[in-house]
């Protein structure tokens, strides 16, 4: 059976007062808590203090059950809780940077709330804060190491769907330290969903990550539907066909931090699409960015590999990817030709490509970049293992090159994201 908990809400905005109403649903004990006596009032009053589908009834039967209530006086909150969850406000400052005045605030008053407390106390981030926000303010304002335990544990409301989206939750995220991030997560259980126990940082990212994300493909599918539009195709049916490729379109494919992009296709049709956009006059600035974006990710290898100093680098992989000889637009062709530049000794083990076999525009485009790829390329992966001081992984190498790399006990920077070696 779940345990109840004494759980007080900081903050009786959007995600406050649908958190504190949803929480005493499934069976907590809540105290909400605001500076506004308007919301106070209307909690206690069983009334939504604004328009939410569904909440009007759920504060109906949670408070006329006695399991929440609301108070102005955050102290009074504070004492009664085991747990505290904020849930203030981060709005943008002028410069676009967050404003986290109300969570530092809120953060020095619990702090000094809690000055004579002795039993533990969890404080947990709900707003959206970026990372380092929990550990670098919310923990030094409060002061009690030795009591308050700090956790992030980004909301995923939507306003309009917030009641439906905290009862059948879409994703659950709790970040912190062990066993307190567990007790969080233990506090849904029952709802339809798989907690994601991570590291305190990560959560405040991954909440950053999910609305970027949304933006994102929102801007996306504007442009592709405003640029079919604009050529009298069905806007509508070009994104509905894309998402039937459940795949590669909608799904986890490509969605792995990793090295740049390369091949015959990406490349290529985005040139050509933001060509296409340029000669219909039209401003697409997601898609003119894509390119450039992984120029950018191109160079931040390069600077990451340079600052390892002038040592002998053994690169696994030259291809655009693993299983397959196309060279062509291979960002690791891109890398080696500024390594080269800059005076660093390099050797290529391909497991995919033999240079006597290539032709074609495969050829043309190695030849052109790297005339001299012969005298780099090795045929043996334990003679170019021996003579690297340092390997760099461009590719995802099979189980038994892994593990040839891995017993060869050099020092290794991974461009393919995940842990290649195992």
């Amino acid at each position: 059976m779940k345990t109840s908990e004494k759980i007080a809400i900081v903050g009786l905005g959007y995600v406050g007062c649908v958190s504190a109403a949803c929480l005493a649903k499934i069976g907590h004990e809540v105290i909400g808590c605001d500076v506004s006596d308007y919301k106070v009032a209307c909690v206690n009053n069983k009334e939504a203090p604004f328009f939410e589908p569904g909440l009007g009834e759920a504060l109906d039967e949670v408070v006329s059950s006695g399991r929440l209530r609301a108070t102005a006086d955050l102290a009074e909150a504070v004492a009664a809780s085991d747990i505290v969850m904020l849930c203030v406000g981060t709005p943008s400052a002028k410069n676009g940077n967050q404003s986290i005045e109300q969570i530092e605030r809120v953060a020095r008053e619990i702090g000094a709330a809690i000055a004579d407390r002795e039993r533990p106390l969890l404080v947990v981030t709900r707003s959206t804060v970026f990372p380092g926000t929990c550990e670098e303010v919310v923990a030094p304002a409060l002061g009690r190491p030795d009591v308050a335990v700090v956790l992030s544990h980004p909301e995923f409301l939507r306003e309009g769907t917030a009641i439906e989206d905290f009862m059948e939750p879409s994703l659950l995220v709790v970040g912190g330290a062990e066993p307190h991030r567990s007790r969080i997560a233990a506090l849904y259980e029952g709802l339809p969903v798989r907690p994601q126990i991570v590291e305190l940082r990560t959560a405040e990212m991954i909440k950053y990550a999910c609305n970027a994300f949304h933006a994102l493909k929102i801007a996306f599918a504007n442009e592709i539907g405003a640029m079919s539009e604009r050529q009298s195709i069905p806007a509508a049916e070009v994104m509905a066909t894309l998402c039937e490729d459940e795949a590669l379109n909608i799904s986890k494919a490509y969605l792995k931090p990793g090295f740049a992009f390369g091949g015959s296709c990406l490349p290529k049709d985005l040139r050509a699409l933001v060509y296409r956009g340029s000669r219909l006059d039209m401003d697409l600035p997601l898609l003119n960015s894509v390119l450039p974006s992984n120029e950018s990710h191109l160079q931040r290898a390069v600077d990451k590999i340079l600052d390892l100093g002038p040592v002998k680098l053994g690169f696994f992989g030259l291809t655009f990817k693993e299983n397959t000889d196309d060279l062509r637009e291979s960002p690791t062709i891109a890398l080696l030709e500024q390594l080269i530049g800059k005076g660093r000794e390099v050797r290529v083990f391909d497991p995919n490509l033999a240079l006597e076999k290539i032709y074609g525009a495969n050829q043309r485009f190695l030849m052109e970049r790297i005339p001299h790829i012969g005298r780099l390329m090795q045929t043996d992966l334990a003679q170019m293992t021996e003579w690297a001081d340092h390997l760099v992984l461009a590719q995802k190498p099979g189980k038994a090159y892994a593990e040839a790399l891995k017993a060869g006990g050099k020092p290794s920077t991974n461009l393919v994201g995940g842990n290649p070696l195992g």
